[in-house]
């Protein structure tokens, strides 16, 4: 039986809608469903056996406006036994230390949740090749993003390799869940 995944992104300028298309393509057509949540509830996630969250961080370790006013929703998801994972958008050179904080906000909250604790947490990405002074996004290692981060506006030259290599191990982690 395949998997039914779910993409959810917010996006205010279109760079994390573009990362959630090129995410999909490198999945078989149709496998992967693409949602904004600006145009559905976040509760929609639980009709998927793997739910991909995307979403950017701006200026200061804060939210994407589309995940600000969906935030309180998290806490109503119930996600125990699905598979997650997220990609987040950020600029290490002009907020470096708050580089993918929105991402590791995303995570922490899906942590501290009883309704998504229990999901089951695929796709953490290395943090080497980047250049930034402080991050909510780490591991509690130091080794590692909660997600594929991405930096559309200092290393866009590399995104299309990394959103390649993130789907590539997301389909191997699948394979083994």
């Amino acid at each position: 039986m395949a998997l039914r995944i779910g993409l959810f992104y917010g996006s205010t300028t279109c760079f994390t809608e573009i990362a959630a298309e090129k995410i999909q393509a490198q999945f078989a057509p149709g496998e992967i469903e693409l949602f904004n949540i600006k145009d559905v509830p976040l509760s929609d996630s639980e009709q998927f056996d793997v739910i991909i969250f995307g979403l950017s961080t701006w200026d200061f370790g804060e939210i994407q406006e589309d995940w600000e006013s969906h935030w309180s929703d998290i806490a109503d998801l119930q996600l125990n036994g699905k598979i997650v994972a997220l990609f987040g958008m950020g600029d290490q050179v002009g907020y470096t230390d708050w580089f993918q904080d929105a991402l590791g906000m995303l995570h922490d909250e899906l942590a501290a949740n009883p309704g998504t604790q229990g999901c089951i947490r695929i796709g953490f990405w290395p943090n080497q090749g980047y250049d930034f002074a402080a991050s909510k996004a780490l591991t509690a290692d130091g080794e590692f993003f909660v997600g594929l981060a991405l930096d559309e506006d200092s290393q866009y030259e590399y995104s299309e390799e990394r959103i390649q290599q993130w789907c590539a191990q997301l389909k191997e982690e699948l394979a083994s869940v």
